[in-house]
């Protein structure tokens, strides 16, 4: 069995491990949740500037406006293709960072685990070793009350 100090450094470790891990996926959980409003606001915008565009279509429009329309929404379209591809990648990386996280507290838990047991079985020891003790104090105040010496 490991040692007592030993354990104590290996639960310490662990503890700044999964400390560190769980900064990580806050940062991550951060980084996805404002990828995903970057991506609500474009697609907000897109459906903002379509009804414009159906607004200005109904009233009649030149041309050239309607081209430009077009060139815009296509424009915001591909932004949109590529921020859904930044949020694909921050969901990732969020969930690759909760499972080192959830790996990290999992060994912490087996460390507090086996310190744990130490600690009851030493506990076991002291009440087995405190029984004997008082024990071999009864037979012996038993003994010298038969003794008549």
């Amino acid at each position: 069995m490991a040692t007592r100090s030993a354990l104590n450094t290996l639960i310490e470790l662990t503890n700044t491990e999964a400390d560190e891990a769980a900064k990580r996926l806050g940062e991550g959980l951060r980084v996805r949740d404002e990828a995903s409003q970057k991506l609500d606001l474009l697609q907000q915008y897109r459906d903002d500037y379509a009804q414009r565009c159906q607004t200005s279509l109904a009233n009649g429009i030149s041309a050239t406006h309607f081209n430009n329309y077009r060139v815009f929404m296509q424009k915001l379209d591909h932004a949109i293709a590529g921020q859904q591809t930044v949020v694909s990648h921050a969901e990732q990386r969020a969930e690759q960072a909760r499972r080192v996280w959830q790996a990290c507290e999992q060994k912490k838990m087996s460390f507090v685990t086996l310190s744990d047991r130490a600690n009851k079985e030493d506990a076991r020891r002291e009440v087995w070793r405190d029984q004997k003790q008082n024990d071999e104090h009864a037979a012996r105040c038993v003994s010298h009350k038969r003794d008549p010496g």
